[in-house]
Parts: structure tokens; C-alpha cells; sequence
């Protein structure tokens, strides 16, 4: 096997409950599951963590969220190139961008 000259692949997260995410390296569908892949990534560079708001039912991505900011108000951010934000909740979207910018992570809302 060859080494890639260009480095490692990027690491590309994806939480939603039913899109395929194409360019994800790794998909979880509901937040506990979200709440695991980041942690495995606790001590490593995403390069994109894309979210959803509404996972299925009663769940919804606001536990990783609460993670996420607790992870920098401890001090500890989770080190993520971009967050996309792509929901078809509007109002949900716009609170899960709202509270990731207020703790420093680069969000920007996206279709997927």
C-alpha cells in the first residue's frame, strides 16, 4: 500500500438520522451514537462535523451540542475545521448555529 503524498484523509463526521452523507468518513443516526463518534475523535482533528437538528422521533442533535459546549467551556474544544448545520428545522438550525458560535466553533449552515 502506498503512503499518501498529500497526508491523511480527512476526517469528515456526519450526525443524521437519514441522509447518506456522501463525503462522511463516519455517520451516526442518533445522538448517543453522535455523542460516541466524537468522543473516539476526542483527541484528534475533524475536519468537518456535519449535523443535523431533528435525528427521528423525540431525539435531536442538542446532546452533542451541550457536549460541544461544555467541551469549551472547560477550556477543551473539540478542534473541528468547519461545522455545517444542514436541517430542514429552520428555527432548530438556527439555535445549534446561535450556540456554536458563541463558543468559538466555525459553523456555517449548508444543504446537504
Amino acid at each position: 500500500m502506498k503512503e499518501n503524498p498529500s497526508g491523511p484523509a480527512p476526517v469528515i463526521l456526519g450526525i443524521d438520522d437519514l441522509r447518506p452523507l456522501p463525503r462522511a468518513t463516519r455517520i451516526a443516526r442518533t445522538s448517543g451514537e453522535g455523542i460516541r463518534l466524537l468522543q473516539e475523535h476526542r483527541d484528534s482533528f475533524i475536519d468537518e462535523l456535519w449535523l443535523d437538528h431533528d435525528l427521528g422521533g423525540d431525539d435531536s442533535i442538542l446532546p452533542v451540542v451541550t457536549l460541544m459546549e461544555e467541551a469549551a467551556f472547560n477550556g477543551r474544544p473539540f478542534r473541528i475545521g468547519t461545522v455545517f448545520v444542514h436541517s430542514a428545522n429552520p428555527i432548530g438550525a438556527e439555535t445549534v448555529v446561535r450556540s456554536l458560535t458563541r463558543w468559538n466553533y466555525q459553523v456555517r449552515r449548508a444543504t446537504a
